[in-house]
């Protein structure tokens, strides 16, 4: 029996992927949108063979129409309290409403379990919401990730390219867990496919350390790139309170800080995935940093 997935955030990044991977393993896909969301986003999900249902994400019972019949709920709503408190309370209480049985939450980063409360805004926003859906009566999996591997290519300011070096905080054997948004989405649509997911879900396509980094980097590009000690993780929490103090940027996403953030907490360690559910679905196959690199590379020749 074809089931019906709903997805919260189809018309962003990560929740197009997701929606493009629910199609592709025969999903009957139904993506719940904001009343006044752009035209041409809308007909692009239906033209992919999506159902689209225009809602006011603040009213709990004309979200729950949305949620009628669906077997699960996934979230890829990104933004900050608003978003990942406010509209994910909407929207999970919607699915009680509707009698939905899973929920997914969009809680696709860094294993933070084990981290401090205080520290991470944006990981504290998600503890905060975790809290509530631990209260709610429905099933509920969150898939931790490490953080997205595409970024290494782009916001994550490791891989100096033009410098030839390899930038780190503390220790450059610490090995560090990187999953890519297509790989993320992949799982994920197995995830909202099947019954019998546990609470928590930890997946990483690929580790290495920042060491392998300027390994693999060098036999890929055939020029040395070295390693770039920054400092220690305790300069670093130093940074970030200077950072926050010149640049606030509270109601920004990703202001530096809130990077500065992220990295410290993966070059720490508090964040590592000591079980890996990567075998749980056969068939997954899993981009290597060395893959997503040879990629880049080949696209800037």
């Amino acid at each position: 029996m074809q089931k019906t997935i709903l997805v919260a955030g189809a018309t962003g990044n990560l929740g197009a992927r997701i929606v493009k991977s629910l199609l592709d393993k025969g999903a009957h896909v139904r993506a719940v949108v904001r009343t006044g969301t752009d035209p041409e986003k809308i007909s692009r999900l239906k033209s992919l063979g999506v159902e689209v249902m225009e809602a006011d994400m603040t009213d709990v019972k004309a979200v729950s129409m949305a949620c009628k019949g669906v077997s699960c709920v996934v979230s890829a709503l990104a933004g900050l309290q608003e978003v990942i408190i406010d509209t994910q309370k909407v929207l999970l209480d919607a699915a009680v409403l509707a009698g939905v049985p899973r929920f997914i939450p969009s809680d696709f980063s860094l294993d933070f379990t084990n981290l401090i409360y205080g520290r991470n805004r944006n990981f504290d926003l998600r503890k905060d919401f975790q809290t509530y859906l631990d209260q709610s009566p429905i099933s509920a999996t969150t898939i931790f990730i490490g953080p997205f591997m595409d970024l290494l290519t782009d916001q994550m300011p490791m891989i100096l390219f033009k410098k030839k070096r390899v930038l780190y905080w503390g220790n450059a054997d610490l090995r560090l867990d990187f999953t890519t948004m297509n790989d993320t989405a992949a799982f994920t649509a197995n995830a909202a496919l099947d019954d019998t997911t546990p609470r928590f879900l930890r997946i990483a396509g690929d580790q290495i350390t920042a060491r392998g980094m300027s390994v693999v980097m060098g036999e890929i590009t055939g020029q040395s790139f070295r390693l770039l000690r920054a400092g220690g993780t305790g300069l670093l929490n130093v940074l970030i309170k200077v950072a926050k103090t010149v640049a606030p940027g509270k109601k920004e996403l990703y202001p530096a800080w809130q990077g500065m953030q992220y990295m410290r907490d993966m070059m720490e360690g508090r964040a590592k995935i000591d079980r890996y559910d990567n075998d749980r679905y056969p068939g997954m196959h899993w981009t290597s940093v060395r893959d997503l690199l040879s990629e880049h590379q080949a696209g800037q020749a």
